[in-house]
Parts: structure tokens; C-alpha cells; sequence
């Protein structure tokens, strides 16, 4: 689509659509929110599948552009990039906590670790499927990915059961000292602002130009990473992941200076278990197996995605006071590792 054009028109291309993600994902954010206060849409495995759409609007118009125009590269290394650059945004939602408290500290809860293990699940899933041979396909479909999608709603479920209660002290699970008003309780005050009617109108007007400007960013960013020399995966698994999460950052920020330290961690894991999903819309829109398709880059960056997950589960657990630069330990643990993860794969790239 922009073959042809320079790099200056191309970058301008880019930050434009990533200027329309950031603030039609803001409105997405606020009318989901709506929609999930005023229709319950939370408590069912439905409601729970629709809102995790929403809000990965970005990434499924990523992953489909890039699986129908067979750029596979692209689309892996967005989506399993976008898992570890996703999970180093809680490190800017740690920062906007404050000198207090760490962000583990105040939203400790067993839910949010039960979320954490489903994401380290269907990562470990990914990396199982890569290793299947191409030609085992049930009617076009691969199986890993039929298998993350069942693992995903299956863990969804039982994350809402327990969401309902858990058998602790606390049924909650929640930890002594973090957050007392529940998860989700500063969905009230979008729910305040906007009619259900109005919010339907913003949510499809926002799901428009989210998917829009996801498919400029695809075209343009493969464009900009054959001018840069960049591999798919390398630019996929950075720049183009880190342009799609912009969303995640404003409403995590917003959801922390609320008190909903709990959902703004929820949003991160259950944006990163949904993601490989996605592995099923690519492998139905390309016709070919994904996974088995998946270069040794693409592991590298599902084990880096696992590690940083695995840091704030034990964070989660522990919840460790200390704080260096306004994070706790394991924020500051994860944005290192994060940076010696991406040196690794530019020479894991280039080896």
C-alpha cells in the first residue's frame, strides 16, 4: 500500500495512526467500561470474550492486515511482543503510584495471580505448538492454537469464579493492606458520565478508527522496517508493539488515580492471555499453521514474555516494599530484564 514513499512520509504515517490508537483507545476504554457496568457484561464468559476484543482492537487489525497480506513475521512478533512491552507498561503504571507504595504492594490479590499463571499457561502453549510439524491440521486449523483458545476460555471462567470467592480467609484473596474498594470500582464513574446510548455510539465510532489506524500501522511499519534494515519480529516485537499499547498506559493511569490499583494490573495479564488467540484468527486468515512457522526470535520472545510475568507474580506474592526510583524491586527487575531481553534478541536476530 505505501511502497514507494520515503521514510520521512512513512514515519509521519505511523505516529499519526499511533496518535489515533492512543486517543480512540481511550474513548474505547471508557465506553467498554459502560457497557460491562450497565449490561453485566463481566459476569459472562461472553461479555468477558467482547471486552477482551475491544480492548485488543489494535492487535487483531495488526494480526489480520499482516496474516492476509502473508507478512506471518509481522504478526507473531506483534503479538508475543506485544506481551512482554505490555507487561513493562505496569512499570510507568508502578511509577504513577507514587512514593506510597509499590504497585504489587496495593493490588496484591490471588486473582490477579491466578491471571498471571493463565498467561504463563498459554505461552507455554505457544512454545509446545511451535515444534508441531506444518501438516498436522484438523480442517485447516492447527491444533496448538484451537488449544489456547480452549485454554484461555476455560481459564477465563474459572478466573470469574473466583472473582466470586475463594476459599481463604479473606474470600476475596485479596492481601492485608492493599486496595479495600473492589476491583472494577472506577468503572462506575465512566458509567456515571455516559448513557448506554451514547456509549454504543462511541464505542463503535472508537472500534473504527482503532481498527483503521491499526491497519495503517501495520502497513506502514513494515515499510519503515525495510527501510530501517529491521526484521519483522525485531520492529513487530518494539516500535509497532509499543505504539499499540499506548491505549494500556491512559487507562491504567486513569484506573491507579482511582484507587483500582487491581484493575489496571487485571487489564496487562488479561490483555496478554488473549493475545495468543490471535495465533487462531492468523492461522484462519493465512490458511496455513502458524505456530509451526515460528523462528527461533519468536520463542526467544515468549520465554522473555514468561520471565517478566513470572517477576510480578512473585512481586504479587510478595509484595515487596522496597521501592528504587519510584517502582518496587520487581518493576525495576522487569524493566532490566526487558532491556537485556530486546539486546538478546537483536543478536539472536542477527546470529
Amino acid at each position: 500500500m505505501f511502497s514507494g514513499l520515503g521514510l520521512a512520509p512513512l514515519v509521519l504515517i505511523f505516529i499519526v495512526a499511533a496518535a489515533a490508537v492512543w486517543a480512540a483507545g481511550k474513548y474505547l476504554s471508557d465506553s467498554t467500561d459502560v457497557l460491562d457496568k450497565r449490561l453485566g457484561l463481566g459476569e459472562a464468559i461472553g461479555g468477558v470474550i467482547l471486552l477482551a476484543i475491544a480492548t485488543n482492537l489494535p492487535e487483531i487489525a495488526i494480526t489480520a492486515s499482516a496474516a492476509l497480506a502473508g507478512s506471518i513475521g509481522i504478526a507473531v512478533g506483534n503479538i508475543l511482543g506485544g506481551i512482554a512491552i505490555q507487561t513493562v507498561v505496569l512499570v510507568i503504571l508502578d511509577v504513577a503510584v507514587g512514593k506510597s507504595a509499590a504497585l504489587t504492594t496495593r493490588a496484591a490479590s490471588l486473582v490477579l495471580v491466578l491471571e498471571g499463571f493463565l498467561v504463563v499457561i498459554v505461552l507455554a502453549i505457544v512454545v509446545m505448538g511451535a515444534q508441531l510439524p506444518p501438516s498436522h491440521l484438523f480442517r485447516h486449523l492447527e491444533p496448538a492454537s484451537l488449544l489456547i483458545a480452549g485454554f484461555w476460555v476455560a481459564g477465563v471462567f474459572l478466573i470469574n469464579r473466583a472473582r466470586r470467592g475463594l476459599p481463604w480467609h479473606d474470600t476475596t484473596g485479596t492481601a492485608p493492606g492493599a486496595q479495600a474498594t473492589p476491583m472494577g470500582h472506577s468503572k462506575a464513574v465512566a458509567a456515571e458520565k455516559l448513557s448506554l446510548r451514547r456509549a454504543v455510539t462511541i464505542f463503535v465510532a472508537a472500534a473504527a478508527v482503532t481498527l483503521g489506524a491499526g491497519f495503517l500501522l501495520e502497513q506502514s511499519g513494515n515499510e519503515i522496517a525495510g527501510h530501517l534494515g529491521l526484521s519483522g519480529v525485531v520492529f513487530g516485537a518494539t516500535i509497532l508493539a509499543a505504539a499499540t499499547s499506548l491505549p494500556e498506559v491512559s487507562t491504567g493511569i486513569a484506573s491507579i488515580r482511582l484507587g483500582d490499583y487491581q484493575l489496571a494490573v487485571s487489564d496487562i495479564f488479561g490483555g496478554n492471555a488473549f493475545l495468543p488467540v490471535l495465533f487462531l484468527l492468523a492461522n484462519i486468515l493465512s490458511g496455513k499453521a502458524v505456530l509451526p512457522q515460528a523462528q527461533k526470535t519468536d520463542i526467544y520472545l515468549t520465554g522473555l514474555g514468561i520471565v517478566l510475568t513470572v517477576v510480578y507474580l512473585w512481586g504479587l506474592i510478595t509484595r515487596p516494599h522496597r521501592q528504587v526510583l519510584r517502582m518496587g524491586v520487581d518493576s525495576l527487575t522487569v524493566l532490566v530484564l526487558y532491556c537485556v531481553g530486546i539486546a538478546g534478541l537483536i543478536a539472536v536476530t542477527n546470529s
